[in-house]
């Protein structure tokens, strides 16, 4: 997770300078090394070589560039959502499945990227724009899902579509939410076909 092409509103200069890049490439590195808490913008302009006063040409904060790492890393996640949605035409199995890539791809992060889920725990607990707009994407994704469903006939059409979707979401929000996915961990082998069908009864026509 470790692409640097995210650009949240607090990155400053061009979107697309290799400078930036590079220090978010190596920001990346470091964090997942020490932890996000525990380095300073100083540790990343010793270890990238640059002088804090220039990446500060870049980045307004810290929090800039954790910012656009986990933004990163969100996108990531959501790409797989996305990927595993695609797979199927059929809407019962895009939400089955969308259960599924959330539960999978947020426990890897969680295991695998430790020092990176830090960051993202961070910027869940304090409302970073990279975290509330993911949420925001995952929402409307899951919106068109139970859309699609009304249309096929798989999904009944009473409740209304924002509610439907809002209430579905809550169920899967302790899997994808950092802060709520470490309390949860335990019944998260089962959870993903067990939430899923669950959801899947209530939405019958």
């Amino acid at each position: 997770m470790k692409s640097p092409h995210t650009s949240p509103p607090s990155a400053r200069g061009p979107a697309d300078h290799e400078v930036r890049d590079q220090i978010v490439a190596a920001a990346t590195e470091h964090f997942s090394h020490y932890g996000y808490e525990k380095t300073t913008v100083s540790d990343l302009a010793k270890a990238i070589g640059f002088s804090k006063a220039y990446i500060y040409k870049f980045f307004e904060s810290k929090q800039a560039i954790g910012e656009m790492i986990c933004a990163n890393c969100l996108r990531e996640i959501e790409a797989d959502v996305r990927a595993a949605v695609d797979a199927t035409g059929r809407p019962p199995e895009k939400l089955r499945r969308m259960f599924k890539a959330i539960v999978d791809a947020s426990l890897r992060l969680f295991f695998q990227d430790r020092k990176l889920y830090e960051i993202a725990a961070s910027a869940a607990g304090e409302h970073w724009q990279a975290t509330v707009a993911y949420e925001e994407r995952i929402q409307n994704l899951l919106q068109d899902v139970v859309q699609q469903g009304r249309l096929s006939g798989d999904f009944e059409r009473k409740t209304p579509l924002d509610e439907t979707a809002k209430a579905i979401y809550l169920v899967m929000r302790p899997y994808l939410h950092p802060l709520q996915l470490q309390y949860n961990i335990e019944n998260a082998e089962e959870a993903p076909a067990q939430l899923s069908s669950l959801v899947l009864r209530s939405l019958s026509p």
